[in-house]
């Protein structure tokens, strides 16, 4: 039932970025980006994965948005237009893209019952993690103490690119300007 759904958030999600690129107006841009923001986040909930659907929505739909129209206010609306025409950035950008998917071919296939993780960590954390962590709830110990770096390194991330949005757009300083 949801791949269907998979392959129309995907469509919608292509016809977005196309609609982008080819849109001068950059306020219609950005929203377009917000957009494909909250097309990704539904993605992800439907791939049950439901915590990086919410940091694609807090970060990609909502911060981001926030960040490029604060931009566009300092810069102007519309686009100008470019004097020279380069292959140089959709070569790098097809490079990249290329070396992503080759490194994705040896991926177990995505719900495959026979990748390690479903043979051996999953049966482990059901297990052993009431006798490891002390904590009765499994999703509770993956979540408190498994994933403890992990949520640690995210809320790192997440406070280090504010701080230099902070100094970006000069939040708290008093009195420096002359």
């Amino acid at each position: 039932m949801s791949d269907p759904i998979l392959i129309a958030l995907f469509a919608m999600m292509i016809l977005i970025a196309l609609a982008a690129i080819r849109l001068s107006d950059l306020f219609a841009v950005v929203i377009m980006f917000s957009i494909y923001s909250l097309l990704a986040a539904s993605m992800f909930v439907q791939m049950d994965a439901v915590d990086v659907a919410f940091t694609e929505a807090a970060v990609g739909a909502g911060i981001s948005t926030i960040l490029m129209l604060a931009t566009l206010v300092l810069t102007g609306r519309f686009e100008k237009p470019s004097t020279h025409k380069s292959l140089l950035p959709l070569t790098v950008v097809g490079l990249t893209g290329a070396v992503l998917v080759y490194g994705t071919l040896d991926m177990p296939l995505f719900g495959d019952p026979n990748s390690s993780v479903n043979l051996h960590v999953a049966d482990r954390y059901l297990e052993q993690s009431s006798t490891e962590i002390g904590i009765p709830n499994v999703v509770t110990s993956i979540l408190a103490s498994y994933r403890g770096y992990d949520t640690f390194g995210e809320l790192t991330v997440i406070f280090t690119a504010g701080i230099g949005v902070m100094a970006l757009l000069g939040i708290g300083v008093r009195g420096r300007r002359k």
